[in-house]
């Protein structure tokens, strides 16, 4: 195997055309490489193709073209096998109200095929906190915990990948936090994790690499450090000893004044420097207070990419 955990080339996913309906291509040709042992992002608006993408990935849906390789398993070639080697923790709560959590774990390593004595219901139950609710059922378990239940069910066949789809959703800091801690324990135990989120200040945080789809395309893919690079665009927020009579002025130069009071100068580094814009200030008779720095964000960096495309 490579050093990557998964591996696409070239995959395309088409709906409809049939009864002389229009076709609608979700996935248009995607090639993305997943590293072993990162945690990935992926990225994108409603629509853009992460759902269908990740349904393949899961044996769900099937392609209609393109090549998938997991776990160094080919799809096509060996398919139960690389549906083995990934676990996917739906963002639906699809689960059977009348199966206490140990039973739904048993059943779930069941239908993997995994042998009564491999099985570790009890221990997941334990990750998810779901200890004391093991034979309660499904129905009685509040939002939060059928989510860790999931996160459970995707754990049941020892996956090599673990993909989270909007794991997050919906949910309170403290379920939130415990989800995160699992995840980067997991991680360290060098599960590859692969996740989807609209939470974009969780993806900056968690991840290690990011690919951005939109409209069924891979638009950036790069380390999260890379990605926020690429925004060069910084903001000095200037609070002034008085209000500000003049703004500021000077070429690259964007000044908003703020409800606080505060100047906003928004300037790209890769054309001003900082010094020039302290010197924009002063010249302006503007006397500071108090100066911070705002960089670009995920968000920025998602919405320029977006946009764009």
């Amino acid at each position: 195997m490579s050093g990557n955990a998964i591996e696409i080339r070239g995959l395309v996913k088409t709906y409809g055309g049939a009864k002389g309906q229009p076709e609608k291509q979700a996935l248009k040709g995607i090639d993305l490489d997943i590293p072993t042992g990162s945690v990935f992002g992926l990225l994108g608006p409603n629509g853009a193709g992460k759902s269908t993408l990740i349904n393949i990935l899961a044996g769900l849906v099937v392609k209609t073209a393109g090549q998938v390789r997991i776990w160094g398993f080919d799809q096509d070639v060996n398919p139960r096998q690389s549906r083995a080697a990934i676990g996917v923790m739906p963002q639906e709560l699809n689960l059977d109200p009348f199966f206490s959590p140990r039973a739904a774990l048993e059943v779930q390593a069941g239908l993997y095929g995994v042998p009564k004595s491999q099985r570790r219901s009890d221990e997941i139950l334990a990750l998810v906190g779901l200890s004391d609710k093991a034979e309660a059922y499904a129905r009685t378990l509040s939002g939060g915990m059928r989510r860790r239940l999931l996160l459970g069910k995707a754990l049941v066949h020892h996956p090599n990948i673990l993909v989270l789809d909007e794991p997050t959703a919906g949910v309170d800091i403290e379920l939130r936090q415990m989800l995160w801690e699992n995840v980067r324990k997991l991680n360290q135990e060098g599960m590859t994790i692969i996740l989807t989120t609209h939470y974009l200040e969780e993806a900056e945080e968690m991840c290690d690499q990011i690919a951005i789809i939109n409209q069924g395309q891979v638009v950036a893919r790069d380390s999260t450090a890379n990605l926020l690079g690429q925004m060069d665009r910084k903001t000095m927020v200037i609070h002034p000893a008085s209000p500000a009579a003049t703004l500021p002025q000077g070429p690259g130069l964007d000044v908003a004044r703020r409800a606080d009071g505060s100047l906003a100068i928004s300037y790209h580094t890769s054309q001003t420097s900082a010094e020039q814009v302290l010197e924009a200030v002063h010249d302006a008779g503007v006397s500071i207070r108090d100066v911070k720095t705002e960089q670009a964000d995920l968000q920025d960096v998602f919405l320029n990419l977006t946009r764009s495309a």
